[in-house]
């Protein structure tokens, strides 16, 4: 089957801009203040969880229908069910998406440990037999893949392009790092470059683009006809209008840090962060802020402050009185504040090691309660 168009974009004779899917973020509320701010060429949907007695998620479902965006949103999908990847695709296709994305780059442990998002990377006759039922299922409209460069290594790098070809994909957001880099570690640029030569269809790079800079210098270095940005879209929603200034040769545009002041009450005003618990607000904010706070301040104040707060009231009291001032977001991170991120996703992880742990413990528990109440059946019955 042929390759299909993708749908225009704001300004055609520049390269792409997408924002990359990021669960419990890229939802319609955030795309709407994207918009805000500058909306870039395509969106994509947070994924749509698929298995044998999946339904569409409503709440991802209305970044779709309820997409007052004027921009073309692409549905995503994770799973590794042939039969239900198809039957997903049909019901995604009775709506008004731009296309169908399928998840092979996802790098959490709880995801690629079920064989989905990055794990099918480890798998290429399995992609290869996917692609290939959702390439017939998909005619209409575009099929997209977004991935990784491999999952523990780039072994299996060129076979996948290869059926990337085989299956006609339309476009390949390309994150140049493995799964089990996650995020950190340097991005292979240069593997993102061999897959725009390879590749037989556009290719979105993706991958620490950090500022309006960086995306130029990644286009330049790798000849992708675009890019794709996720994390530093949430420190800096105008990014977007930002690339396209470099990229037409125009100074950029300055942020006063109290047009960041009105974005974060944008964040918490949005009926999701209305129907937050009270006690939750100020870690639902802290999701956010942790990025923001990277292009605030030189020395990382902001940054340890904010992490300390235990309020929304204490938190907004702290963001009035280091953003309303007559200062600037700086137009790249500063340095030092990355190692207060990587903290922080350690910390994370830790946690979500501690739940693990717990949900295991819990599990033994319920075997022993198990065991003992058929042992008590058992001398019951005698």
């Amino acid at each position: 089957m042929s390759q299909v168009s993708l749908p225009q974009s704001l300004y055609p004779d520049l390269p792409l801009t997408a924002l990359a899917p990021m669960q419990d973020v890229t939802n319609l509320w955030f795309m709407k203040i994207l918009a805000h701010y500058g909306s870039p060429d395509y969106f994509f949907t947070e994924y749509f969880r698929v298995r044998d007695d999946s339904r569409l998620n409503p709440k991802i479902l209305a970044s779709i229908t309820e997409n007052d965006t004027g921009r073309p949103v692409f549905a995503q999908m994770i799973g590794e069910s042939i039969p239900d990847l198809v039957r997903t695709t049909q019901e995604l296709c009775q709506y008004n998406i731009a296309g169908i994305d399928l998840n092979m780059g996802c790098p959490a442990p709880r995801v690629y440990r079920k064989n989905v998002g990055g794990g099918l990377l480890r798998e290429p006759e399995k992609v290869d037999r996917i692609l290939g039922e959702l390439r017939s299922a998909v005619s209409d409209r575009p099929l997209t893949v977004k991935m990784r460069v491999g999952f523990d290594n780039t072994d299996t790098f060129e076979e996948i392009l290869d059926i990337i070809n085989r299956h006609n994909i339309d476009l390949l957001s390309l994150h140049g790092r493995t799964v089990k880099d996650r995020y950190h570690g340097e991005v292979k640029y240069d593997l993102i470059a061999q897959a725009v030569k390879k590749a037989n269809c556009p290719v979105l790079a993706n991958g620490n683009i950090d500022s309006a800079a960086t995306a130029s210098e990644v286009l330049s270095q790798t000849g992708a006809a675009g890019v794709m940005l996720g994390r530093w879209a949430i420190a800096n929603p105008w990014i977007f209008n930002q690339i396209r200034q470099v990229l037409l040769s125009e100074p950029i545009s300055l942020v006063p840090l109290v047009e960041v002041r009105e974005y974060i009450d944008r964040l918490r005003q949005t009926p999701e962060a209305v129907k937050t618990p009270l006690k939750a607000r100020a870690g639902h904010l802290k999701m956010y802020l942790n990025y923001i706070a990277l292009l605030v301040d030189t020395n990382g104040n902001f940054l340890r402050t904010m992490r300390k707060t235990k309020t929304e009231l204490e938190l907004l009291k702290l963001c009035d009185s280091v953003l309303l001032n007559d200062k600037n977001l700086a137009l790249a991170p500063y340095s030092s504040r990355k190692l207060g991120v990587m903290s922080y996703e350690l910390r994370v992880r830790s946690y979500e090691l501690r739940v693990r742990s717990y949900e295991l413990g819990v599990r033994n528990f319920n075997v022993h309660c198990s065991l003992i109440t058929a042992l008590c059946s058992m001398f019951t019955v005698r």
